[in-house]
C-alpha cells in the first residue's frame, strides 16, 4: 500500500511552549562541615595543590557515588585595603576577584575597568563589596537558573566553637517584583540578599549562574553596618585563630578562609528552574485519509483480511505511529501513541505530537 501524506501548516499546525520545572534544594550545614571525618579535613572536601578554590561534595569525594555540590573560594579586590603584598596569597585574592568580575559583571568606562561588586542594583562604583565569599553552585543543583525569590542562606556568627555555634543570621532574595529587584549583567540577572531580621545586605546571588556572593562584612559582628551578632572567631585550618573576618582574609590561605565560611554555613536553600521548550505539531486525518494500513499484509488476494464482508463494510484501519516528514518525505521523527485508534471514513481525527528540547 502507498503511504499516504498529509502536509503541516506552519501558521495553524504548529504551536511552541515552555514549561519551567522546579525543585528544591536543601543543603544543610552538616553536609558541608562534620558528617564525613572531622573538620576541617572532611572526606567530601577537595583541596588543590593550585590553593585557589574548595570543591565540596555530598559523600567522599573517593567514592564513586559522590556528586559535585559546589565551591568555595574567597577574594577581594587590588583597592581593598585587604590587599597587601603581607597578606597571604594576596595575588590570586586579587584574581579570583577579577575573574569572577568580568565573568558575571565584565568592564566599566573606556579604560576597560573591571566592574567591582556592589551591595545594590545600580552598578555606579557605589557601596562596593569588595571583600567576598563566592559560592558557585554545580549544574546538577541550578540546572538551568536558580528560581528568583527562593534563594535562602544561614550563617553562623556567634563565637567559634563546637559546630552548634550561637548566634546566626539569614540572606534571602526576597522580591517584590523581579523588574524592580534584579539587575541583568553580562553574567545573568542578579539580586540582592537581604539579612531577614535586619534588612541588612550579605551579598548577592546571580541566578542564571548559580553563584553567591556573600560580603565579608556580614561577619563584621556588631559593627554599624551590621549591629547585633558579636564579632566571630574564626579558626582558618583547625589550631590557627583569626579573631576577625579581616585578620582571616589577610593572613589565611584560601583553603583555609573556605574551611572558616564552611563551619560557619547553616543552612543553604533554594529552587531550580529546568526549562523545557516544546514545539506542538497537530497532525490532522481527515475522514478520507489514513482508513488503509501501510501493512503489507492488510491486503490478500486483493480483498482486505480484517473484513469479513468487503462489499457491505468500510474500509478500516488502526492508528499506532505517526511519523513527521520534512519537504522531501525523508522521517524526521517518530511518535507512538499509547494505543491503537480506530480509523475509518466516518470519523476524523487530530493528534497532537509534543517534541521537547
Amino acid at each position: 500500500m502507498p503511504i499516504n501524506y498529509e502536509p503541516i501548516n506552519g501558521q495553524t499546525d504548529v504551536a511552541t511552549t515552555r514549561t519551567l520545572l522546579h525543585e528544591v534544594i536543601p543543603l544543610t550545614g552538616a553536609i558541608v562541615s562534620g558528617t564525613y571525618g572531622t573538620f576541617p579535613d572532611d572526606e567530601n572536601i577537595k583541596n588543590y595543590s593550585h590553593g585557589m578554590f574548595q570543591t565540596v561534595y555530598d559523600y567522599p569525594f573517593l567514592s564513586s557515588s559522590a556528586n559535585h555540590i559546589f565551591d568555595i573560594t574567597v577574594g577581594y579586590d587590588e583597592t581593598s585595603a585587604r590587599s597587601g603584598s603581607t597578606s597571604t596569597q594576596n595575588a590570586k585574592k586579587i584574581n579570583m576577584y577579577n575573574q569572577f568580575s568580568q565573568v558575571l559583571l565584565g568592564y566599566t568606562g573606556s579604560t576597560n575597568k573591571v566592574r567591582v561588586f556592589e551591595s545594590d542594583l545600580t552598578l555606579d562604583e557605589t557601596n562596593a563589596m569588595k571583600e567576598v565569599f563566592f559560592v558557585n553552585f554545580s549544574r546538577l543543583l541550578s540546572k538551568d537558573q536558580i528560581k528568583k525569590g527562593s534563594f535562602q542562606i544561614t550563617l553562623m556568627t556567634g563565637s567559634y566553637g563546637t559546630y552548634t555555634q550561637a548566634g546566626s543570621i539569614t540572606y534571602a532574595d526576597s522580591l517584590a517584583t523581579e523588574t524592580q529587584n534584579t539587575l541583568n549583567t553580562v553574567g545573568g540577572d542578579y539580586g540582592i540578599l537581604l539579612d531577614t531580621t535586619n534588612n541588612l545586605t550579605g551579598g548577592v546571588i546571580f541566578y542564571q549562574s548559580g553563584i553567591a556572593i556573600l560580603t565579608a562584612s556580614a561577619f563584621s559582628g556588631s559593627s554599624a553596618a551590621h549591629p547585633g551578632p558579636p564579632t566571630p572567631t574564626f579558626y582558618s585550618d583547625g589550631t590557627t585563630n583569626w579573631s576577625t573576618v579581616d585578620e582571616l582574609l589577610t593572613g589565611s590561605s584560601i583553603s583555609g578562609a573556605c574551611d572558616a565560611l564552611r563551619h560557619r554555613i547553616s543552612n543553604i536553600q533554594f529552587n531550580n528552574t529546568t526549562e523545557i521548550n516544546s514545539k506542538i505539531y497537530f497532525c490532522r486525518a481527515p475522514h478520507n485519509k489514513f482508513n488503509y494500513s501501510a501493512n503489507p499484509t492488510y491486503v490478500s488476494d486483493g480483498a482486505i483480511r480484517v473484513k469479513n464482508n468487503t462489499r457491505s463494510n468500510p474500509p478500516l484501519a488502526y492508528i499506532t505511529t505517526i511519523g513527521l516528514y520534512n519537504s522531501s518525505n525523508e522521517l524526521l521523527a517518530v511518535a507512538k501513541l499509547s494505543e491503537p485508534l480506530r480509523k475509518d471514513p466516518t470519523n476524523e481525527l487530530t493528534l497532537r505530537v509534543r517534541l521537547d528540547y
